[in-house]
């Protein structure tokens, strides 16, 4: 008997699948929108989820990235009643085991769920691997869980792996854990940096040279693709390659051979490729700015790094594991932490990452190395500001109401309410016998966080109308443009009703 969730807000179609469900010996679950299927995502555990694209809180596919997280997810069988090819490609895209359309039969319904719980036997029914070597990668959230569990994958074979995320998600760790845990482990980890590779001198660099050569040759030097032979070879950031060296690197990728500048003789170099970018490279490709059949080799196996602000859970132990580092380091006792601390920097977005988690440690230790304890005070203002700020939205605001305000009796100086000045006594910033202006009402002025809410709106309208005028209502490009996800893109596009292509 397996565990079902189904995500529907058609009470009708929750209760007949429920039945067919329930026939076929399986114990159904039922939610009608997304909260409540995210609530039970975690709390029960599914092993196959029905999901729904149209839910009254918004669009089925932005639950994706939760429902994919982790060794142990469920599969994903996409219900919905209206036809959505792009809805479709992105389903498959995201990981979905099936899309259907409504009407949904037992016939219909019962094929794709054996298989997929069939699919989700065998996957459980596998050797558990030995424990994977993860230096310097640190997290216990189910988003790095499935990134490990795909290392695993990668590390068992020689296809190449393209690791993609922002800058500062800790790629190159990755690339890393991936040779660490390959056969290959014992020969070498040769890092390219592909956005320092000079043009002139590119062949040399890659390819080595003989001596006499060129004027400078004075002896025989191995490239970067013979130190790679039978190690791993990684290449960072390879979406900064100009044309010229993307045509030298796909020659060498497509054999492994390579003639050294000045030799006469081809060699060859037995080397697993590994790439990195922060940079969407199908964007690319279709823009003429990087080439197809690159890429077509590079991305065998994909592993997205999700960014630190998709994972919060991950920040305190991450800043733990640095502090205890760096203390190390600069010889400096072990600090402790206050609670507020670590919430504060939850709070915080951290637009450059782990990365820009660390350096902001690093900064902070060396400021207030003296202090056994660190607290929210210690951290730089803007991280301050930005948890304050998120603490008063959390208890609706610092300000009062207007209906309390209105409620309010104003009082002048010559009232001598308490806290006023008396008769006779200037007020500040008045003169000896100023009288103080009277207290407008507030009449239909809107509260601020109305008045914020439609403002924001009617910027989010001007700015999606722009951009797909600008994309021409490619959705793919748009999302690439303004950095939102497709599903995320969908779901705001059909709030305002605007169209797509």
């Amino acid at each position: 008997m397996a565990r079902l969730l189904l995500i529907d807000d058609d009470p009708f179609f929750r209760e007949t699948i429920g039945r067919v469900l329930d026939r076929m010996g399986h114990e159904p679950l039922f939610a009608a929108t997304l909260e409540e299927g995210r609530s039970l995502l975690w709390a029960e555990r599914p092993d196959v989820v029905f999901l729904d694209l149209r839910l009254p809180d918004g669009y089925g596919l932005s639950l994706m990235s939760e429902l994919r997280q982790g060794a142990d997810c469920p599969e994903v069988i996409i219900v919905t009643g209206e036809e959505d090819p792009e809805g479709a490609e992105l389903a498959i895209k995201s990981g979905a085991w099936d899309y259907l359309q409504k009407p949904v039969t037992q016939a219909s319904l019962a094929l794709p769920l054996v298989r997929a719980l069939e699919y989700r036997a065998q996957k459980a029914a596998k050797r558990p691997r030995a424990v994977l070597k993860r230096e310097g990668i640190v997290g216990v959230s189910r988003a790095i869980e499935f990134c490990l569990e795909q290392v695993a994958q990668a590390a068992d074979s020689d296809a190449g792996v393209l690791v993609t995320g922002e800058t500062g998600t800790g790629k190159e760790l990755f690339a890393r854990a991936i040779h660490a845990n390959s056969p290959r482990v014992n020969s070498n980890f040769v890092v390219v940096d592909c956005a320092a590779l000079p043009e002139t001198l590119v062949e040399s660099v890659l390819f080595g040279h003989v001596k006499g050569a060129f004027t400078g040759a004075d002896r025989d030097r191995d490239g970067l693709f013979r130190l790679a032979d039978g190690g791993t070879l990684f290449l960072d950031e390879i979406g900064e390659l100009s044309p010229a060296i993307q045509k030298v690197f796909l020659r060498v990728l497509q054999d492994g051979r390579f003639r050294a500048v000045g030799a006469k003789h081809e060699s060859q170099s037995d080397f697993r490729l590994v790439a990195a970018t922060n940079r969407d490279l199908g964007i690319m490709a279709e823009r003429g700015g990087f080439r197809d059949d690159l890429l077509y080799r590079l991305k065998t196996m994909v592993i997205s790094l999700p960014p630190l602000r998709e994972r919060p859970e991950d920040i305190k132990p991450l800043a733990i594991h640095y502090m205890n580092r760096l203390c190390e380091r600069y010889r400096i006792p072990t600090k402790g932490f206050s609670e507020e601390f670590f919430m504060a920097l939850a709070a915080h977005p951290w637009p450059g990452n782990v990365r820009e988690l660390f350096n902001t440690l690093e900064r902070m230790l060396l400021q207030h190395r003296d202090q056994p304890v660190l607290y929210p005070m210690h951290l730089p203002d803007d991280i301050r500001i930005r948890a304050i700020r998120a603490g008063s939205s959390a208890r609706g605001g610092p300000g009062r109401s207007r209906e309390a305000l209105a409620g309010e009796t104003c009082q002048t100086p010559s009232q001598g309410a308490a806290g006023s000045p008396a008769v006779g006594e200037d007020a500040p910033g008045m003169g000896s016998g100023a009288v103080a202006a009277p207290c407008r009402a507030l009449g239909p002025v809107d509260e601020w966080k109305k008045y914020r809410r439609r403002a924001l709106e009617e910027a989010e309208h001007r700015y999606l109308r722009e951009l797909m005028e600008e994309t021409g209502g490619n959705v793919s490009r748009a999302s690439a443009v303004s950095g939102l996800s497709p599903s995320r893109m969908y779901d705001l596009l059909r709030k305002y009703g605007l169209p797509t292509r």
